[in-house]
């Protein structure tokens, strides 16, 4: 049985729910006003004041529209315009001894920066709030209305909504028992992309102390690439590439245009790894000179963010399973004449293929899903704590593989970080009876690194970079001396 609980934030007071977990749950609490009419291509706006209590028991609206399909991760679409809210869970139980406030946990869901949604029951907060725990899940603006260039209008309307919340989390979150000084923010796949954009940005360092970045697709789209992307899909539209003009096309119709882009771009499973690999994701952070002033990896390199602790590492095969649909006309190329169609050049094609030999002893399917997965997830690792020198980095990998999907995938990770194997859609992933043990040490781990600033494993240095192992034997903890090895002949 659940019962009422209210809180009161600056803007008014909300109504959420007592859970029988022994925690607290405020859903679909917005932290800007609806994105629509003259807001739509506009930087969030605060929020008006209401009077009353309003209701925070359900959901709100996502920026993500329809039925996506069989997703990794379930992900629901729900309809309205008040799409810029929060969920915020939290423990219902007195303070820390003395009156301290509790750690903030501020997560940014993944979706390649078109889909996703944070109403996803992989995303329940319930089992951090247990570790006394304050988490805050976002939603953020999607594909072309969060990062399409626009003549006249704000760039990286999706970040400047991510800036918004973590700005309403440090004006409110105390009204949960959080405190505002000790934020982690983390995220997954774009979600951990839009973390290290975070990490990397001199305007947002004062809100965050702590990233968790879990198999981050990191994106930089350069001005130019945006504009020629923006061009393109006013032109499937029919109308000039302005703000005034996207302004009267409704958001389904930009969105149905959109999708058809994506999948003229990508064909089939060889042409869409090839044109990924080419020209990374078309609707992310862009790197516009103000806000995002340079590239994530330069501004780390410059010091930004060196004060912060970090967490990341990935699946060891986040994107295999994109090439299994064509193991049987790959099975007689030889790995390094596929490798060279996709551009690798000479000397580090065979480098790769000596540094992953038992990766191409599984087929050339495996192989070059073992090389997309690299080069869009894996060799952010190595690439990233290199250029962080000295300041305090983890790393890890998840090596345990699907028993229903063979590998060690996408996605298959995130409910052991959350701590939610008995949520809807884990068993498709990771079969009726995954580890538990693998979960504990993973969600303790998290939940270790958020209170404490350390994950509970030996920092990655130059000389040593320590990588904690999750895999095969989950009970017994593993740190390899170099991780991230296969990928050297990636990152020079």
């Amino acid at each position: 049985m659940t019962a009422s609980v209210s809180a009161s934030l600056s803007s008014g007071e909300v109504r959420g729910t007592r859970r029988p977990d022994g925690t607290l749950a405020f859903l679909g609490i917005p932290y800007a006003q609806a994105p629509t009419g003259a807001l739509r291509f506009a930087e969030p706006a605060p929020v008006e004041p209401w009077d009353g209590v309003r209701d925070a028991t359900a959901y709100g609206p996502t920026p993500q529209r329809g039925d996506y399909g069989d997703t990794l991760i379930p992900e629901p679409s729900i309809p309205g315009d008040d799409t810029l809210s929060v969920n915020v869970f939290a423990p219902d139980s007195p303070a820390e001894p003395g009156g301290a406030q509790r750690p903030v946990l501020v997560y940014i869901h993944g979706g390649a920066f078109v889909q996703g949604s944070p109403a996803s029951p992989w995303y329940d907060g319930g089992s951090f709030a247990r570790a006394g725990i304050v988490v805050v899940t976002v939603s953020y603006r999607l594909g072309f209305d969060g990062f399409g260039l626009l003549p006249g209008a704000p760039t990286n309307r999706a970040v400047r909504d991510w800036i918004a919340a973590l700005e309403w989390v440090r004006a409110n979150v105390s009204a949960f028992g959080g405190d505002p000084d000790d934020v982690t923010i983390a995220g997954q796949s774009a979600g951990g992309g839009a973390v290290l954009t975070l990490l990397g940005m001199p305007d947002a360092q004062h809100l965050f102390r702590r990233v968790l970045a879990i198999s981050a697709a990191l994106t930089n789209v350069p001005p130019a690439r945006a504009a020629t992307a923006t061009g393109r899909l006013a032109a499937r539209l029919g109308i000039a590439p302005t703000r005034e003009a996207f302004a009267g096309v409704d958001e389904l119709t930009v969105l149905t245009a959109q999708q058809a882009l994506e999948s003229e771009r990508h064909g089939n499973i060889i042409a869409s790894v090839r044109s990924r690999l080419a020209e990374g994701l078309t609707w992310g952070p862009v790197v516009d000179g103000e806000l995002i002033p340079r590239p994530t990896l330069d501004a780390l390199a410059a010091g930004v963010g060196a004060d912060k602790t970090l967490v990341l590492g990935t699946t060891d095969d986040e994107f295999t399973m994109i090439t299994d649909g064509v193991a049987g006309p790959l099975r007689f190329v030889p790995p390094a004449l596929a490798l060279a169609a996709l551009g690798v050049g000479h000397a580090m094609r065979w480098r790769y293929i000596r540094d992953n030999r038992a990766q191409r002893r599984l087929g050339t399917a495996a192989f070059l899903g073992r090389y997309a997965t690299d080069r869009i997830f894996r060799d952010t690792v190595p690439l990233v704590a290199r250029t962080r020198s000295g300041s305090p980095t983890w790393a890890y990998r998840f090596s345990w593989p699907s028993p229903t999907k063979r590998w060690a995938l996408h996605c298959l990770d995130v409910p052991f970080w959350w701590g939610v194997l008995d949520a809807d859609g884990v068993a498709r992933l990771a079969g009726p009876h995954p580890p538990k043990e693998l979960a504990d040490a993973m969600h303790g781990a998290a939940v270790s690194f958020v209170r404490t600033g350390d994950p509970g494993w030996p920092r990655w240095t130059p000389d040593e970079r320590a990588t904690r192992m999750f895999g095969a034997a989950p009970s017994v903890p593993t740190v390899a001396a170099d991780g991230y090895a296969s990928v050297r002949a990636l990152t020079g």
